[in-house]
């Protein structure tokens, strides 16, 4: 989602952040993404996208320039795509600057990729935590190996595990995204299946689906993904009837409702796991009737 103006900042557009961040300060601590290989996504590929850290001496002049204009900021959102890939130093200096200039700051968050924490001790991560840094954003976006390999994320079933159970034994709240429809029509059901595997074993607080989307078509996806065919809108709902049906959550807050999806989803798993299940098959049975929402409603 990109962002309004309402900061002294000046941003290098294009700039995304999570829906739930809509309020955050919008804070610049790197340009881009560190890895940017995702075949499936177009976020940061335009040149000025490039990535790089920003410097210390212009966060803090950022920061700042937010104090100086007496706007009441509560939380703070890291940008780009990854600024949990910078040194555990690097971010207690940033998180101490927000402390410093921004005291009334109650949470900081970041996007997050799974090997970002790779390099990372449970110590270090808690010391994060202790400094600020409060919730991630996980974008596994698969737990199936397959897929993670066709699309070229970098990641594992294993290693999107290892850095969600250290991220959750440090006492960061993990929002982790899936992608439905990223398996295409071929690997739709083991997608699913082995996603829900994923969410069971490393039980995140948060999991949120996502349609995945092509603005700029599928030519970058299809290099390594040949044959790769976007379920319908039966289809995705199939794909997330079986992601659904398969988690085996204790306490975890589930959301469907990013614009990219036709069904409204919200509830606690498992508590409303039967509940959802009912509406996606309701809606299957009468699309017409089920207020999916028209292709023109959605978007990234």
């Amino acid at each position: 989602t990109s962002i309004m103006h309402f900061y002294p900042i000046n941003y290098i557009e294009p700039v995304f952040r999570p829906p739930s961040e809509a309020k955050s300060l919008i804070l610049p601590v790197t340009n881009g993404c560190s890895w940017n290989q995702c075949t499936f996504c177009e976020m940061y590929t335009a040149p000025q996208k490039k990535f790089r850290p920003f410097k210390q001496e212009d966060i803090e002049a950022n920061l700042a320039r937010i104090a100086a204009s007496g706007q009441s900021v509560r939380r703070v959102f890291l940008a780009d795509g990854d600024a949990i890939t910078l040194s555990t130093r690097r971010l207690l200096a940033i998180l101490a600057a927000i402390k410093q200039y921004l005291p009334q700051v109650e949470r900081v968050s970041a996007y997050c990729l799974p090997r970002n924490v790779a390099n990372k001790s449970v110590a270090e991560l808690r010391e994060l935590a202790e400094a600020g840094l409060k919730m991630v954003y996980v974008g596994c976006e698969s737990g199936d190996d397959t897929v993670l390999q066709r699309v070229n994320k970098g990641e594992t079933f294993a290693s999107s595990a290892a850095a969600l159970q250290k991220l959750g034994e440090a006492g960061i709240t993990r929002s982790v995204m899936i992608l439905t429809g990223l398996g295409g029509t071929e690997l739709s059901q083991q997608h699913a299946v082995n996603s829900a595997r994923l969410m069971n074993q490393t039980q995140p607080e948060y999991v949120s689906t996502l349609v995945v989307s092509f603005p700029l078509g599928q030519t970058r996806l299809q290099a390594g993904f040949p044959g790769f065919t976007l379920p319908d809108t039966i289809g995705l709902l199939q794909e997330l009837a079986c992601f659904i049906a398969h988690l085996q959550l204790h306490n975890t807050v589930f959301r469907s409702d990013h614009a990219s999806n036709y069904l409204v989803l919200k509830g606690r798993m498992n508590r409303d796991k039967e509940t959802l299940l009912a509406k996606i098959h309701a809606a299957i049975a009468r699309p017409n009737e089920a207020g999916l929402r028209a292709e023109w409603q959605r978007g990234l």
